[in-house]
């Protein structure tokens, strides 16, 4: 989770969670500090997104903190990541904020280094998922602690495979299976697959299920040849006749939605909307690894962590209300009750409870094989420009080698 919430209408709001805040620090540094250390800034545009951020709550207070209370602030998910530079440079920001793996870098000056944070608080940052880790690690430094790991999925309509009379995809997907499958389910007005002008929905996450990753010892490798072939393979999924081309700037909520109505039968996505997809549609909905060319499972890992600001005046009062929402049974509390992935192993239990052992089987084969998307902080501008140009590459307007270069040249 990356968590990675819906896409909502931009807005702002506060959510104050009563009673006292917890907290470290002396009483002549929280004096100092305010209330700071206790708030946190984050996607929260939305009812998803407030539930998402009270689980975590709820969850510290169920593992017997009573009076653990944080207070939330933030636009929707689209914007957080503008508006965090500009909210973190005032005098009052909140202590704590929220970070996606992907975007680490991008807001590394931001994130105070929390290694010796952790050992001065007794945490053994190796019980976290090491991609997650790696996602998070800025300079050397880890600059967020995981509360989840979550292995992109590909999403699929059991009744439409049923229907077809084709086997039900699991953790080993070939690329041509899925293309003999997408095209056996693409009839009646209804696509076998659908697609997105986002690049990680699905171009990176089929990219990654062959190993191939967009960035080398910190750069991007956007025009590296193995990395263009597979965007190119998978643009030319319209061609072949699976999917429809996007618009320009069609985020993956259109395909999400085109999904659940029946119209899709599989869809790229990830796994903190497991219990979207289950409670929303009307069809039983199943999970297999991303198709890849030997059929063996590669996961692109996403997820967030909680950060501690760099401006915050008692970092160790910030770092011990993370430590609370993130430990095993908080994570895995979360994962049971909103559908995310722990990132801790141990706390898996709490995800897979209740769920078909299949879906955790793929779950469990892809964190084993997952590597964590690491960007750089020109990431922002790759997302956009892609949203933007490849639309073009869908309808076969231009290349994907046309357009990757383009937007390295771009950015430069």
């Amino acid at each position: 989770m990356k968590i990675r919430q819906m896409a909502a209408a931009a807005a702002s709001l506060t959510l104050v969670l009563g009673l006292a805040a917890c907290g470290g620090g002396s009483g002549d540094n929280k004096a100092a500090a305010g209330d700071r250390p206790n708030q946190m800034y984050t996607w929260v545009s939305n009812q998803s997104d407030r539930e998402q951020w009270e689980t975590f709550i709820a969850g510290v207070k169920e593992s017997g903190d009573s009076e653990f209370n944080i207070t939330l602030d933030g636009p929707s998910f689209q914007e957080y990541w503008t508006l965090v530079k500009t909210r973190m440079a005032a005098s009052d920001a909140p202590c704590i904020i929220t970070t996606q793996a992907a975007r680490a870098q991008e807001l590394g000056s931001l994130l105070a280094p929390l290694d010796d944070l952790a050992k001065e608080a007794g945490l053994d940052l190796s019980q976290y998922n090491e991609a997650m880790m790696q996602g998070l690690t800025v300079g050397g430094t880890v600059r967020a602690i995981p509360y989840d790991a979550e292995p992109m999925l590909l999403f699929y309509n059991k009744e439409m495979f049923e229907a077809a009379g084709l086997t039900a995809p699991g953790a080993d997907y070939s690329r041509e299976q899925f293309l003999s499958d997408a095209k056996a389910l693409t009839k009646d007005g209804k696509f076998g697959f659908a697609v997105s002008s986002d690049i990680g929905y699905p171009p990176l996450a089929i990219s990654f299920a062959d190993g191939i990753v967009p960035t080398k010892d910190g750069e991007l490798t956007l025009t590296d040849e193995a990395l263009v072939k597979d965007i190119q393979w998978t643009m030319d999924l319209v061609k072949e006749g699976v999917a429809a081309a996007p618009n320009p700037g069609d985020t993956d909520e259109v395909g999400r939605q085109a999904f659940m109505a029946g119209n899709v039968a599989m869809f790229i996505d990830g796994p903190w909307f497991y219990s979207t997809y289950q409670d929303g549609s009307d069809f039983e909905v199943g999970i297999a690894a991303p198709p890849s060319t030997s059929g063996q499972p590669g996961g692109m890992i996403q997820g967030s962590g909680f950060g501690v600001a760099d401006s915050c005046p008692d970092k160790a009062a910030a770092f011990a209300n993370i430590v609370k929402m993130t430990t095993p049974e908080v994570v895995a509390y979360v994962g049971q009750h909103r559908g995310t992935v722990p990132s801790i192993a141990s706390a898996l239990s709490g995800w897979s409870e209740g769920k078909p052992e299949a879906d955790v089987k793929v779950v469990e084969a892809l964190l084993e094989s997952g590597q964590p998307l690491v960007t750089t902080p020109q990431w922002n501008q790759v997302v956009t420009q892609f949203s933007q140009y490849s639309s073009d590459g869908y309808r076969g307007n231009k290349t994907a080698e046309e357009i990757m270069t383009q937007i390295s040249q771009a950015i430069g």
